[in-house]
């Protein structure tokens, strides 16, 4: 994305994070109704398939949590205690993963692959980019996995511990603490950062239904 420039004399119209999935409604529809989802649901997705885009994540998991630690530095202070809960709730992630891993025969260093590097690209340019900006994107990143895996409710048998692990109560109320961050400092263009994020989302998806 291109690194936006705030005149920090120019007043930036504020768009409510929570609308921008419906100004959006064909990508965000896309990146939450995918096909890999509705096989997770289903018990359709092969097993190799799944277990390629949970080492992906877990690697997604690492970058983002570079990501907002970066960000909470910079952060204004009314934002910093929901980022700082998120952190802490990564770290978590990470161990999850690790124990998930080991229970599936995974390798959490495999290679990474070229979605997970273009997503990791993106996070870093995120990082030269104003606060409202980092704070959209991260809240559009999570906002997406809520909304995703609870269309992938209940999921099949096989896949129910993991549906049920990221569509938890706890979740939810992360990201809207995440959403008020966000819409306490607006972003430079909501809908451009909003859209590329999602569009990340997509591929990320897609990644997983083409090593099926």
């Amino acid at each position: 994305m291109a690194v936006t420039t705030v005149d920090p004399t120019r007043t930036v119209p504020a768009v409510p994070v929570a609308e921008l999935p419906s100004r959006h409604p064909d990508p965000w529809r896309a990146a939450t109704r995918h096909p890999f989802l509705d096989a997770v649901r289903d018990g359709t997705v092969p097993a190799a398939a799944f277990d390629t885009w949970l080492v992906q994540d877990a690697r997604f998991v690492s970058d983002l949590l570079a990501f907002q630690a970066r960000l909470l530095a910079r952060a204004p202070r009314p934002a910093q205690a929901v980022l700082a809960g998120g952190l802490v709730a990564l770290v978590d992630e990470l161990s999850w993963f690790e124990e998930q891993a080991a229970v599936r025969g995974l390798d959490l260093d495999a290679a990474v692959l070229p979605v997970t590097a273009a997503y990791a690209g993106l996070l870093g340019r995120l990082d030269a980019t104003d606060v409202g900006t980092a704070l959209t994107a991260l809240w559009t990143i999570e906002r997406t996995y809520l909304d995703a895996w609870s269309a992938a409710r209940p999921g099949a048998p096989e896949y129910r511990g993991f549906v049920e692990h990221w569509t938890q109560p706890g979740f939810a109320g992360y990201v809207a603490g995440l959403e008020a961050a966000a819409d306490g400092v607006p972003a430079a263009d909501a809908d451009a950062v909003f859209t590329e994020v999602v569009a990340a989302e997509v591929a990320f998806w897609d990644m997983a239904v083409e090593a099926a």
